[in-house]
């Protein structure tokens, strides 16, 4: 399975914030927006994964990301022209999926609380694809799950007026490899885009699609809007204060995943002593000496 980080867009929900730099670059808490939905893919065991970013953005997040080799990881890059929907990640990045099953995550949302690691096992939950489903106050401004007397998944909705249920979709999406002739049989939508509810809808007309709950105790953010990025921000500081670990850490998890060793993980703390997020993972290498391993 390949990996998409689709972080293209104009980000004019944030502006002016958003003029002169990309969205997913700015940050939460004490990390790039990236680093959350990176993180997210390579818990789902996801090593090669294509960023898709505006023309204008791309070499600030080479500088950032680099291609990956430091995290045992392969990076790519791609550029989106001009915004045209989440399913035209497909498109653009065709060559690089190459007949693979795709994990794709929107550039601007975060998780927690809830592993993909189960996802790396079977990545699309013995169905062609696998999607998930949270509770939120206002479906409205998301795709949304609505579900039959039964329970079971009876459409997607891409924001309706008048959602029938509270499960909006959130940003991360597991395909088969037909994900990509499926895209580009889409039709632009009344906003001219390529939706991403199109395909989910394909694939549950073809009782091919999972829907997985986020439990109760999971949390997600959008934060592409003013309140969202401030509450990420606040939430990710709120539970690295209180707990002492950190989340959307890219480089513990690829060291917990063991692509990197601990001399790998070590290099990378002593680059960013200063800010003390280097202490953490060199922190990380001491805990695991008293615990006899990684956790």
């Amino acid at each position: 399975m390949r990996g998409i980080v689709l972080a293209g867009g104009t980000g004019s929900r944030l502006f002016p914030l958003t003029k002169a730099i990309s969205k997913q670059l700015m940050p939460v808490y004490d990390k790039p927006m990236i680093y959350y939905p990176l993180t997210a893919l390579a818990q789902a065991g996801i090593r090669e994964v294509l960023i898709i970013t505006t023309p204008t953005d791309q070499h600030q997040f080479r500088q950032l990301l680099g291609d990956g080799a430091a995290w045992g990881m392969r990076l790519e890059y791609a550029v989106q022209p001009t915004p045209g929907g989440i399913a035209q990640a497909f498109m653009i990045g065709e060559d690089f999926i190459d007949g693979d099953s795709v994990g794709l995550a929107l550039g601007d949302n975060l998780f927690y609380g809830f592993s993909f690691e189960e996802v790396a096992i079977d990545p699309t939950g013995g169905e062609a694809a696998h999607i998930f489903a949270v509770q939120v106050r206002d479906p409205s401004a998301y795709g949304v799950v609505e579900f039959d007397d039964a329970g079971q998944v009876h459409r997607i909705r891409e924001k309706p007026e008048d959602p029938q249920s509270s499960f909006a979709v959130p940003g991360i999406y597991f395909f088969d490899p037909s994900v990509v002739e499926i895209a580009h049989r889409l039709r632009p939508s009344e906003r001219g885009e390529l939706e991403i509810t199109a395909v989910n809808d394909h694939y549950l007309r073809r009782r091919a699609l999972t829907v997985t709950c986020l439990p109760r105790g999971a949390a997600w953010f959008d934060t592409g809007t003013f309140t969202g990025l401030l509450d990420a921000g606040q939430f990710v500081h709120v539970v690295e204060a209180r707990q002492g670990v950190k989340i959307g850490c890219i480089e513990e998890t690829v060291w917990r995943q063991g692509w990197i060793d601990d001399a790998g993980l070590q290099r990378l703390a002593e680059t960013q002593m200063s800010s003390g997020y280097g202490q953490y993972l060199a922190e990380l290498l001491s805990e695991q000496t008293v615990r006899g391993g990684r956790r």
